[in-house]
């Protein structure tokens, strides 16, 4: 009796096989964190979904097919931040397919992309992050909540803002990590790369009554109530807790805490190169937008106070 013919993979098939691959290439060799992986995996399916022609493989996909899915986007009124991240996905994975699968040409290589619009930074005032970094230990906290929830999330916002951590790399941050002696912080940021942050006495000082209270010695920094890790998620969570409690008059994200210690920083004499190192960019450039924040703030105060302004 012949065998059974085995039925040949589906185009689909073959196709999520290359973007699992591809993920898992991100994830291991790239160290890409989960987030990035499902913005790039939402933008892969959402070029699949939206192919001009009709998607049939990866192979087959031609620059035109590009330019009018860009087109595309343009016309619904897309931010241009929104457009250059799907295509920084799209670039990614057939950079992927090019090296690791021999595919040529790479059909995204002359495809032109819109210049990102250039946006001052939203910077909080001394004055606003003095109040802000105050609130933990003045508001009351749910009854439910641990008697140290209150140090815990004061010594959060101290580290953010003494150090200009990101979100994730603050959600990474173990015991181990904190040198009272030094007072620096290891820092594992993006692509595993690791840095030394100073770090400030108010913040060392609430750290250290924060683990006293909470009777933390090892393993991760900061914890929930339940005794585990804390993730990305409940971290942006918090500081948005006390946004919503100061009496800021704009919408402010956690992250413009690490505009602001930048920004602070540059007002108050520190060159570019040690805040690019502090803040673990790769690029001076990437740098470089905090410079026109503390102009701008320079001639707000010129403005304001020279006589013949």
């Amino acid at each position: 009796m012949a065998a059974p013919q085995s039925t040949p993979p589906s185009k689909d098939a073959v196709t999520d096989a290359q973007v699992d691959a591809f993920l898992e290439f991100m994830r291991v060799e790239k160290d890409a964190s989960d987030r990035t992986g499902r913005n790039y995996l939402q933008a892969l399916n959402r070029f699949r979904e939206r192919h001009p022609r009709g998607f049939k493989s990866w192979e087959q996909c031609q620059p035109d097919d590009f330019r009018a899915y860009l087109f595309e986007m343009m016309k619904e009124e897309r931010a241009r931040s929104t457009i250059r991240l799907h295509f920084a996905a799209l670039r990614s994975f057939y950079k992927f397919l090019c090296h690791r699968h021999g595919l040529e040409p790479n059909p995204l290589a002359d495809v032109q992309l819109p210049k990102l619009e250039k946006k001052l930074p939203v910077v909080l005032t001394l004055k606003q992050i003095e109040q802000l970094l105050a609130l933990p230990l003045k508001i009351e906290q749910p009854k439910q909540a641990p008697s140290w929830v209150g140090e815990r999330d004061a010594a959060i916002l101290e580290l953010f803002y003494s150090t200009g951590m990101r979100l994730e790399e603050l959600a990474k941050a173990n015991v181990t990590d904190l040198d009272d002696y030094q007072e620096t912080m290891r820092v594992v940021g993006k692509g595993r790369k690791e840095r030394l942050c100073p770090v400030g006495k108010h913040a060392l000082d609430a750290i250290q009554r924060y683990r006293q209270k909470a009777r933390v010695h090892e393993g991760s920094l900061f914890i929930s109530k339940l005794g585990k890790r804390m993730s990305r998620t409940s971290l942006h969570n918090i500081v948005k807790k006390y946004l919503r409690h100061s009496d800021i008059p704009i919408d402010v994200s956690a992250h413009k805490l690490r505009h602001s210690f930048a920004t602070h920083l540059l007002d108050n004499g520190a060159d570019l190169r040690s805040v690019q190192a502090l803040l673990g960019h790769a690029s001076l450039s990437t740098t470089q937008i905090y410079t026109h924040v503390s102009v701008e703030r320079m001639k707000e105060a010129y403005d304001e106070a020279h006589p013949r302004a």
